[in-house]
Formats: C-alpha cells, sequence, structure tokens
C-alpha cells in the first residue's frame, strides 16, 4: 500500500517501508525513542539511521523516498527496441516459448534483455506463451544416479518435427540420467533397430560403454511374450535376443525394461522440450529433408547440454573404456546364422557370397556360418569368430522344365476342340459322354465299344 504525506511545497510518495522509518524518526524528533533503539527497530546500524534521520530534517519527508523513483532504469529497452522484439516474436520467432526466445533473442539478435521484461512486452500486445502447461500431479521423483554414464534412458519420438515442410521422421536420442545431457541423437524415417545400434556406436565411441540402458518394452529391445518359442529356445531355456539384445550383451551393458511412460519421465519430458525449441530451430533453418534435419540437430545438442545439463552428484564418468582390441564393425550389426552350399555359396536374400579357399581349410561345404550385416551395408562371413574372404558368386543359369500342354488338336478329326472339352467337363456328366470319351482315347469304333465294360450307375 502507498500512502500520500503532502507538505506545503510539495506532494511526496511513500512506500510502507518508508512511512515506517518516517514514524521512527518523528518518534526520535519528539523525545520518545533514542537512536539507539530505532536502530534496532528498523535493522540499521545507528550510524545510518544518523545519516537519515539528518536528510530527514533537512529536506524533511522526500528525504526517505528513493533517489531513482520515477527515473527510467539505464539498461531499460526504448520503444524501438520492444517494437522489434515484438516484430521478432510474430515473424522470425513465432511459436518460440518465451525462454526459448529470450535466449535466441541473445544469442542471435544481440538483444540482452531478462525472460520476464519480454513476456511482460508480448503480455501487453496479448501474444502469451504457445506452450500449454498441464496442473502440476503430487508424484515422487526418484533420485537421479550418483555418476554420468550409470544410466541411459534411450526413446524414441514420431511427429511432425519438420511441420509440413517434409515427412514424418521419428527423433531417437538418449539422455543421461545423472545429468540430463543428450550424448546424442538422429533423426530416422522410422523407429528401427539400425536406428538405435547407430545411436549406441556413436555413444560408445565417443563416450564409452555406458552401465545400463533404460528402455520401453519394443520389439526392438526385448521378444514379445506372445511369440512362440522355437525348438532350440527351449531346450536352451533362454530367449534369443534381439538384434539390439544381442549387441547389449557383447558390451556387457545391463537391460532394464521400464513399464510405464512416467517410469522414463527424465526422457520424456525432452520430447516435450525438443517439440517445442527444436522444432522452432528446425522452422528458422528451412530444414525440408532428414539430412538437413540431422545437420541443425548437431548444432542444437551441445547448445542444449549446455543449458540444461546439471552437475552429478559425484566426480568422474561410470562409462567403461573400449578395448585396444575392440572392432565396432563386428558388434555394431545384424547376425545370422545360415549353412554353406555344396558349391561353397552362402545365400542371404538376394545376394550369393562366394567363400573363398584359406590356408587352414579349402572347403566349407555344409559349415554353419555367421553373415553380418553391417550399418553401412555391406556383408561379411565369418567362421568360429574368423571373418573369411568372399566374392560375389556368379549367377545361376535358369533351370528349364517340361511344361504339360493338352492333348487335343482342333479341328482333327475323332477329337474334341479345348473349349468344347473344358465346358463338357464343367457340366453333368452323362452316359452318352463318358462313352464317346472312351471311344477317342482307345481309338475304337463304334462297334467296338460294346467291348468296354461300362455300366450304369
Amino acid at each position: 500500500m502507498l500512502s500520500e504525506n503532502v507538505t506545503m511545497k510539495e506532494m511526496v510518495t511513500l512506500t510502507r517501508k518508508e512511512q515506517r522509518r518516517l514514524m521512527v524518526l518523528n518518534g526520535i524528533e519528539a523525545g520518545r525513542i533514542t537512536g539507539r533503539e530505532a536502530a534496532e527497530v528498523l535493522g540499521l546500524s545507528l550510524r545510518h539511521v544518523r545519516r537519515i534521520l539528518a536528510a530527514y530534517r533537512k529536506e524533511g519527508a522526500a528525504a526517505l523516498a528513493h533517489g531513482n523513483r520515477g527515473n527510467k532504469a539505464h539498461n531499460a529497452l526504448d520503444d524501438g527496441g520492444k517494437r522489434r522484439v515484438l516484430e521478432l516474436a510474430q515473424s522470425t520467432y513465432a511459436g518460440c516459448n518465451t525462454q526459448h526466445f529470450t535466449e535466441l533473442l541473445a544469442e542471435r539478435e544481440c538483444i540482452s534483455i531478462s525472460r520476464s521484461a519480454v513476456r511482460l512486452i508480448l503480455l501487453r500486445e496479448g501474444l502469451k506463451s504457445p506452450r500449454k502447461r498441464r496442473p502440476p500431479k503430487h508424484r515422487s521423483r526418484r533420485e537421479r544416479y550418483p555418476r554420468e554414464g550409470m544410466l541411459l534412458q534411450i526413446d524414441g519420438s514420431r511427429d511432425d518435427w519438420l511441420e509440413g515442410r517434409g515427412p514424418y521422421l521419428s527423433l531417437i536420442g538418449a539422455i543421461d540420467d545423472a545429468t540430463g545431457k543428450v550424448p546424442y541423437a538422429l533423426f530416422r524415417d522410422e523407429e528401427d533397430s539400425q536406428g538405435y545400434t547407430l545411436l549406441l556406436r556413436h555413444i560408445v565411441e565417443k563416450q564409452g560403454i555406458p552401465e545400463a540402458l533404460y528402455h520401453d518394452g519394443h520389439g526392438i529391445f526385448i521378444r514379445s511374450r506372445k511369440e512362440p518359442e522355437s525348438l532350440e529356445e527351449q531346450l536352451a531355456g533362454r530367449r534369443k535376443p534381439t538384434q539390439f539384445g544381442r549387441v547389449m550383451e557383447e558390451l556387457g551393458i545391463i537391460s532394464i525394461t521400464s513399464l510405464s511412460p512416467q517410469a522414463r519421465g527424465r526422457i520424456e519430458r525432452l520430447w516435450g522440450t525438443f517439440q517445442y525449441r527444436l522444432k522452432s530451430e528446425l522452422r528458422i533453418a528451412g530444414a525440408m529433408t532428414i539430412e538437413e534435419a540431422n545437420l541443425v540437430l548437431c548444432d542444437f545438442l551441445p547448445r542444449f547440454n549446455e543449458r540444461f545439463a546439471v552437475l552429478a552428484r559425484e566426480p568422474g564418468l561410470a562409462y567403461h573404456p573400449i578395448p585396444d582390441d575392440f572392432n565396432p564393425d563386428e558388434v555394431f550389426c545384424f547376425k545370422y546364422e545360415r549353412s554353406v552350399g555344396k558349391d561353397n555359396v552362402v545365400r542371404f536374400g538376394g545376394h550369393r557370397l562366394q567363400i573363398m579357399p584359406t590356408d587352414g581349410r579349402l572347403s566349407y561345404v555344409r559349415a554353419r556360418v555367421e553373415v553380418h550385416e553391417r550399418m553401412n551395408g555391406s556383408l561379411a562371413v565369418y567362421y568360429e569368430g574368423q571373418c573369411l574372404l568372399t566374392g560375389s558368386a556368379p549367377p545361376e543359369a535358369p533351370v528349364l522344365r517340361i511344361r504339360s500342354t493338352a492333348r487335343f488338336i482342333p479341328g482333327a478329326s475323332g477329337s474334341q476342340d479345348l473349349a468344347s472339352f473344358a465346358a463338357t467337363r464343367m457340366a453333368k456328366p452323362k452316359l452318352g459322354v463318358l462313352i464317346s470319351l472312351l471311344r477317342i482315347i482307345h481309338g475304337a469304333s463304334p462297334s467296338k465299344c460294346s467291348s468296354i465294360g461300362v455300366t450304369k450307375s
């Protein structure tokens, strides 16, 4: 609340705090309290009380008002700057939320202004933040893991990331549980095993091997319980892993399956942030293809991590180092078992791979080999851990087979036309028709037909 103290010369507006000081100073002037007691009541030093008392005796109540009251701040944005902010909010950066818009103004337009100031400028023109927030619900969050690299949450988000300028895309990414840092993400045409394999390979090569991955129950990670077990799986007593599950097993990564989206809250909130910030970045860059979107994403991730990542509770990294003899092409691939044919050729899809003889073995006929389909589309054949030398086998010659033909000759005497014969077969069989057919088959004349044993049923 504000009050007004009217003097003979001018009107002075004081705040509640300044009114309280005025009452205490009047008490000192009346002799009701001492200066030291006034200092205790106001929470000031005795020296400062004496200073404001001297100013009050000289200038009156105006000495208690703040000196900058009514003056414009030296760092306030002028009217031209405010118009510029409104113009950018409605054109170049339309659709950005207030916090993101404030950061873009500082990064790209060299306009340093607080978020609250930007919000007030926009609200005065009726421009609200496009992001709608639901009312909060009471949930107890799980405590973060103590060190970076102990747990990564991975997931995919399919959305209209290009906002109609291109096709729908799936964003596949990972977030560190301890720091909230996004080590890598990439756009794919769809959420697939190859995308997750490329994601994990980049993380392993740049950071190291994480201790655990937290994911949903997608068929990319685990096999469905409804899928019947093969005889081999029943004998082994365990389900064969998926291709991505096998990669995690070979790297020694613990696989943890979540049972609800709330359990993956960290990466689900990440997608919510990306769907506002990253979409705006893609729109500003004018990205129209998946290649352009991935270029924008590579530039966006370092700035995002710098803005949102936090420090882990414990120092150091929990990523395991890569062994010296580690060959990523032998791990980050899809593996299939095949049998070698009698011509030392392995068939895989539409490919025919000719196995060349090696120093230790000349023929691999009937051997069980492993075909590696690598991420770049190339194929390699392994036998007992050894990569075999292969080449493209020559194409097979076409096989000619004898085709069955009709024995009816159109126009010949004593024969039926093929069309009339088909019509006869489709019609209800009669005794006379059967006798005529038997005459044709045996070449008998009508006089000899009586020797064929045909009885009427």
